[in-house]
């Protein structure tokens, strides 16, 4: 119920067996559907069979990429590496909040490089949660409303950022030389 909820997941190839299973089950138990690619949807076939949760895996579409679902819905798809998620992001951004999960310090640095000149996004996120881009957790106090437009102010805006300024400058005939 929040403008900040993850909508998409992008997993690297090498590690999708490894730990797209897990995430399901544990989203499986919170009753969230996933709308998974070819790749994902093989690993995580036997999965769902397994748990009786056949209902809550369904093939992906090209709209999913592109879908603020607001509900317990999430897009999944396995890639083969960064430049490929990179680019899926680019095509299919809200240019809200973005994140990474990584170890690797040289896949952090170029996501978040990527993300400052491929997508531009309001927010990079890098292992946190995505929950995070908040008023109240940036600082700004309470969030009034939320901006993906580049100029004044993006992303969470409080008071400050949604008040104008006029700058009232009185003289008796004062120059500037």
């Amino acid at each position: 119920g929040v403008c900040n909820a993850a909508e998409t997941l992008l997993v690297h190839a090498d590690v999708a067996a490894s730990y797209l299973p897990a995430a399901a089950a544990a989203l499986w138990g919170k009753d969230t559907t996933l709308h998974a690619d070819p790749v994902a949807r093989r690993i995580l076939a036997e999965v769902a069979s397994g748990s009786g949760r056949e209902a809550f895996l369904t093939e992906a579409t090209e709209a999913d990429w592109d879908t603020e679902y607001g509900s317990l819905d999430l897009a999944v798809r396995v890639v083969e590496n960064l430049e490929e998620a990179i680019d899926h992001i680019r095509s299919h951004t809200t240019g809200h909040t973005e994140a990474v999960l990584a170890q690797d310090v040289g896949v952090i640095n170029a996501f978040i490089a990527g993300m400052d000149s491929a997508v531009d996004s309001a927010v990079v996120m890098v292992n946190a949660s995505t929950r995070f881009t908040d008023g109240g957790q940036l600082g700004l106090g309470a969030e009034l409303g939320i901006s993906t437009q580049k100029l004044h102010a993006r992303g969470p805006m409080g008071l400050t950022e949604l008040t104008t300024t006029t700058w009232i400058v009185e003289g008796a005939g004062h120059i500037r030389p």
